[in-house]
């Protein structure tokens, strides 16, 4: 991590930085001479200590940033301390110890995908690469796993307690999480958030590596990863839904992608994706007749 750190822009710097910062609250309960269960408990102590810890770190980026580095910084932020909570949570033994896993699951995803482009593509870095404004539907969907945990836990609290069920599904998060990223690394500079319409000069098509398993285990990673969450979660609806939107998404998805790298590659692509399948389920990919 350090030699990558040493390789960043100041935009990576800045989002690792602050990053950090925010996960440091997770430090909190040794700093308060307090278990983890006081900060996802009732008391008010924790609660001020949480609104004192992001005040204090916010006025410290003011000072340290101006944008746009703020901006990115304050984004960061934002995610390290959502998984420092998560980290809280997840080792306080109450009712949202599984919940708080989720929330490290996701602030992590988004965070690493920013970290991981600023290493490999900074040219298409932005604002963006967060991937936290992805969609409208995205965060429609985030929102109603959130929603039915909560129902679902005041109703039935036995049903997300099945610590075998979450703990497949924390497994199915890290294995998807690892897929997409070691896709992201082994693409290098050829990895964009974004379908490109036009090849660039060093634009090259890769095959070695996790595309030697897949076509596009970038988006295999991200489909197990997404499902895992809700399986994370005991989400029978949610776990449902995402497993359909998902699957059509990145059906379509690779569709479009495939029309472009055909186009982009001609018959060396043809060869690959006649060897090399796509790795998800019942997707094929653009239908071409040889």
């Amino acid at each position: 991590m350090a030699a990558a750190a040493g390789r960043l822009l100041p935009e990576g710097r800045a989002g690792l930085a602050a990053f950090l910062l925010g996960a440091s609250v997770a430090a909190l309960p040794l700093l308060l001479s307090a278990p983890a269960a006081l900060l996802a408990g009732p008391g008010l102590q924790g609660r001020v200590a949480l609104a004192l810890h992001v005040a204090g770190i916010n006025a410290l980026l003011l000072l340290l940033y101006r944008p746009p580095l703020y901006q990115i910084a304050v984004r960061a932020c934002f995610l390290g301390f959502a998984c420092g909570c998560g980290l809280l949570l997840g080792f306080a033994r109450s009712s949202w110890e599984h919940f708080g896993w989720y929330m490290c699951s996701l602030s992590l995803f988004h965070f690493s995908e920013y970290l991981v482009t600023a290493i490999n593509n900074p040219r298409s870095l932005s604002l963006d690469s967060f991937l936290i404004n992805h969609s409208f539907e995205y965060n429609l969907a985030a929102l109603s796993s959130w929603i039915e945990f909560t129902v679902e836990k005041i109703i039935y609290p036995e049903m997300k307690q099945i610590t075998w069920l979450s703990t497949v599904g924390l497994l199915m998060v890290i294995f998807g999480e690892c897929l997409r990223k070691a896709a992201m690394l082994t693409a290098g500079s050829n990895f964009n958030h974004i379908v490109q319409n036009e090849k660039s000069d060093t634009h090259t098509l890769v095959t070695s590596g996790v595309y030697g398993w897949f076509r596009h285990p970038s988006y295999v990673g991200w489909f197990y990863w997404s499902i895992g969450t809700q399986v994370l979660l005991c989400n029978p609806l949610c776990f449902v839904g995402y497993t359909l939107a998902s699957w059509r998404f990145f059906r379509e998805r690779i569709e479009e992608e495939e029309i472009t790298l055909i186009h982009f590659f001609g018959e060396e692509y043809l060869k690959y994706k006649k060897k090399v399948p796509s790795g998800l389920p019942f997707i094929e990919g653009v239908k071409v007749e040889l």
